[in-house]
């Protein structure tokens, strides 16, 4: 049960052994639990009997596709899924007595799951320069505030707009219209952090920056890789594609640092057999893979499958394939033969028979997809080893037919929707030039800044203002000393937010809270009742309608608090209709047909059951490249390693938490319950380290250049993670990322493969030998 509101809960860390499974009934009681502690019987049956349904509430967590209208289950959600949607329905109430009780540095420190616990945000507040406290404010003055501060600035570069993929398609298409309105193309975003890597690599190997699979693709397919990614906890929904998958013949092989439940069996609620039997093994195959080992796997499997076409000329490669849609494969090739088997061993900790064995399973397979998460992405060199994947991929005509295809697995609700309204610092010029047709006014044509170059030119001095539309930026972004410090230097800071964070305790001189609404509530704006639209993971854009009564009549729509902003600053730029697109949202579904390629009859097509789905060049054999064919690329060999006494750590969630707030400090599925500050560690590591279960150790990450960041007091918890590696809660050990260590190519941030040691707690031992 939760804590009071008002107490922070007490922790003491107890640890079991780790499930062998995931979901089934616990995950029924857990999500019903956490509702009715949230919000009413009532309000908890509304939300979930309408969430993922055709004319419903689309779950604000994860990103994954839902089934075919028809198809879908009475109850189509997950136990994460049944927690965030009530989390936001929440009967907890953030009034002004709140914010006179509460100054500002006592809400920073507060940990982030208390924050998130007070409730929702009911009017607007703003915390003015020199004040210690919020205090209300009405909506006129509070957006004449903001507008002043824009309308102020020496250059429109020097505001930031930052958006989280909560937001729908229409308030995202808004909010990046807004800022070009306004002169800047500095429009950061969650996929900055997520998965900036794959836009990256896949569309300059395939000419399009998003997966190429639907749920079918899933269904059929022979084979399917889950590589870097927690299904059972992170986007649960996937196990139900892939017990469909298993039902149907088709095979999975899971490759992870961690062996994590859900990649073990599913138990299915929603089905017989996952109440009372024995559920569906997921991994028929599961590579205990070191960090960052996955290019080197890929690499190794691409040299035998070039060796196997040796072996057997003409029936392992798809000739047709590669001769009519690639190029660059003979480069490839003779890069690939050159792949060292210790080096492989050394990246992976893997065998070459481990891999071999996996090699067989591809040669049986007619159909295979590859599915990946953070865990590729987070790595310095996750760019080159997306790359590998789609070669990988390509070898057998693996893309473009039934049952096979690339499938980013992308965790917010929205994050992919949003970058097709057009939230990216480097937008292509015929997205531009559709702006400026259709609103007549020029758009900025200067690549802007991503969530790294954000921060430094915050901490520069070259950005004053900071705007974010929803989403917890202090904590996403890495180096959370110098992130805080980067938005503290601003003038004015400003979030549309549905609940309380610790981006909220991070002000500049002035700061403002925007409350709005939640996707579960009832959007009422002067045409009458609206909707909003969203994209999932596999391009299917959808309507999302709420249902509930609002938390406060003094809360606006995300829509409504973006267009008053922008007619108090930008409204004699070009022909934007502000007041009708408050008004009816049709008006900028409208206006986004005529602007983003496959919206055409916008309108008519989303309403239909299950919405529409957007075009793929990939798989209709067009790949938008430098050579107008999917690309066969080269890439180094990169062998991550710890130097002795060291481990490699990733960052990753727990069971329990969604994005960067933590439901509770239980990590059920790892049997790790009432405490976060946990590091876990292969237990033949630890007996090398001379720690066992319990020991308070300091983590200290150690960077190339010299320089080190700390966390303290974490307890050690044996796990069998993958030899020479470790893991801990995110965003608790963002501190250890410094804001340089980025991925080649794509500036991600790079939570997974930190070299660090092991000190004891309050201690400051003599590093270890590098």
């Amino acid at each position: 049960m939760q804590n009071p509101p008002g107490q922070e809960p007490e922790t003491a860390l107890s640890v079991t052994p780790p499930k062998r499974w995931a979901a089934g009934v616990p995950a029924v009681v857990h999500a019903l639990e956490y509702s009715l502690e949230q919000t009413s019987a009532g309000k908890t049956g509304v939300d979930l009997l309408a969430m993922n349904q055709v004319g419903g509430i689309d779950c604000p967590g994860c990103a994954w596709a839902d089934p075919a209208p028809g198809r879908r289950h009475r109850n189509e959600y997950c136990e994460n899924g049944a927690k965030h949607i009530n989390d936001e329905a929440t009967t907890r109430r953030i009034t002004a007595d709140f914010f006179r009780e509460h100054s500002v540095s006592d809400l920073a420190a507060r940990s982030d799951m208390w924050l998130n616990q007070q409730g929702r945000l009911t009017e607007p507040v703003i915390k003015r320069p020199g004040s210690g406290h919020y205090e209300p404010i009405g909506w006129n003055d509070a957006l004449g505030v903001l507008a002043q501060e824009l309308n102020g600035l020496d250059s429109s570069d020097e505001a930031v707009f930052y958006t989280s993929g909560r937001a729908s398609n229409e308030a995202a298409f808004v909010f990046q219209l807004f800022a070009r309105a306004l002169g800047t193309n500095n429009l950061p975003d969650c996929s900055n952090m997520c998965h900036e890597s794959s836009g990256f690599a896949l569309n300059e190997t395939l000419g399009v920056g998003k997966g190429t699979v639907s749920l079918d693709d899933l269904h059929h397919a022979d084979l399917i890789f889950l590589v870097g990614q927690n299904p059972g906890s992170n986007h649960p929904r996937q196990l139900s594609a892939l017990e469909v998958a298993k039902r149907n013949g088709g095979r999975i092989v899971a490759v992870n640092p961690l062996p994590e439940a859900g990649l073990r069996r599913f138990k299915n609620p929603q089905k017989p057999r996952g109440i009372v039997g024995r559920g569906t093994q997921i991994a028929d195959r599961f590579l205990h893979i070191k960090p960052g080992g996955d290019l080197a796997l890929f690499q190794a499997l691409n040299r035998l499958l070039l060796e196997s076409e040796d072996a057997r000329p003409g029936t392992v490669l798809d000739h047709d394939f590669i001769n009519a849609h690639t190029s660059g494969f003979e480069d490839f090739a003779r890069h690939a033969r050159t792949v060292d088997w210790g080096d492989v061993h050394a990246a992976t900790g893997l065998t070459r028979r481990e891999i071999e064995k996996v090699r067989d399973e591809v040669l049986g397979s007619e159909r295979v997809v590859v599915c990946w998460a953070m865990g590729i992405t987070q790595h310095k060199h996750g760019v080159p080893t997306i790359r590998e994947i789609v070669n990988f991929l390509m070898l057998r005509g693996n893309l473009g037919r039934a049952g096979t295809g690339a499938c980013p697995v992308r965790g917010h609700s929205n994050v992919q929707g949003d970058r097709t309204m057009g939230i990216w610092e480097q937008m292509p010029d015929t997205f531009l030039d559709a702006l400026q047709k259709e609103f007549g006014f020029d758009p900025p044509r200067l690549h802007g800044l991503d969530s790294v170059n954000s921060i430094k030119a915050m901490l520069e001095g070259r950005v004053k203002v900071f705007l974010a539309l929803a989403g917890n930026f202090v904590r996403a972004a890495p180096d959370s000393a110098v992130t805080e410090k980067a938005m503290s230097s601003c003038r004015l800071t400003a979030h549309i937010s549905t609940k309380l964070n610790r981006s909220h305790t991070v002000c500049g001189d002035t700061a403002l809270i925007l409350p709005t609404l939640g996707r579960t509530e009832h959007d009422v704006q002067a045409d009458g009742e609206q909707f909003v639209t969203v994209e999932n993971s596999m391009s299917e854009v959808h309507t999302s309608r709420g249902r509930l009564e609002p938390a406060s009549r003094m809360l606006l729509s995300e829509v409504a608090i973006l267009c008053r902003l922008a007619r108090l600053t930008v409204d004699g730029v070009g022909d934007i209709p502000w007041a009708r697109f408050e008004g009816d949202y049709g008006t900028i579904r409208d206006s986004i047909s005529r602007i983003v390629p496959g919206f055409h009859d916008f309108n008519a097509r989303v309403t239909r059951p299950g919405g529409f789905q957007l075009p793929n060049p990939v798989n209709e054999g067009v790949f938008r490249t430098e050579t107008g064919k999917a690309r066969f690329t080269c890439n180094e060999r990169v062998v991550p390693q710890a130097p002795r006494g060291h481990l490699l750590l990733q960052t990753l969630r727990s069971h329990d938490q969604w994005n960067t707030v933590p439901y509770t400090d239980n990590d059920r599925y790892r049997g790790i319950h009432g405490s976060r500050q946990v590091v876990l560690v292969n237990p033949a590591d630890l007996s090398e380290l001379g720690l066992a279960q319990g020991d308070r150790v300091d983590l200290v990450s150690v960077w190339e250049d010299g320089t080190e960041r700390r966390v303290e007091n974490f307890q050690v918890v044996p796990y069998p993670a993958a030899k020479g590696s470790a893991a801990a809660y995110y965003p608790e050990t963002n501190v250890l990322v410094p804001l340089d260590s980025v991925a080649d190519m794509s500036n991600q941030p790079t939570s997974k493969g930190i070299v660090v040691r092991l000190e004891p707690a309050g201690g400051r031992s003599r590093p270890a030998p590098l």
